[in-house]
């Protein structure tokens, strides 16, 4: 058992190449190593004793989930909504993003 600052052991994992690229560009950005968030996440799990965010399936449909139709139709409703003036104000909206938390 290494018991010196400095002594390391590699990880392996197997993620969608075009996932890495735009999280390791994102980290890129804020200058983070991947090593650092990794190291960082296995603190926090040992820290709180699990995952330390939540990993749950979003009620609302996300892009992934829709079909191409679906989503044009989703933005088309929208466009609408906003030229005839049927959304919501900001202050409305946040109200009710708050009812739901």
């Amino acid at each position: 058992m290494c018991r010196f600052y400095g002594c390391s052991a590699n990880v392996t994992a197997r993620v969608q190449p075009e996932i890495k690229r735009q999280a390791e560009a994102i980290l890129d950005k804020i200058g983070l190593p991947v090593s650092v968030l990794i190291d960082t996440l296995y603190r926090q799990i040992i820290m709180t004793g699990g995952v330390p965010y939540s990993l749950t399936v979003p009620n609302l449909p996300t892009r992934d989930s829709m079909t191409d139709a679906e989503f044009n139709a989703m933005m088309e409703k929208g466009y609408h909504q906003a030229k005839t003036g049927e959304g919501l104000s900001v202050d409305e909206a946040f109200a009710k993003i708050r009812e739901g938390i």
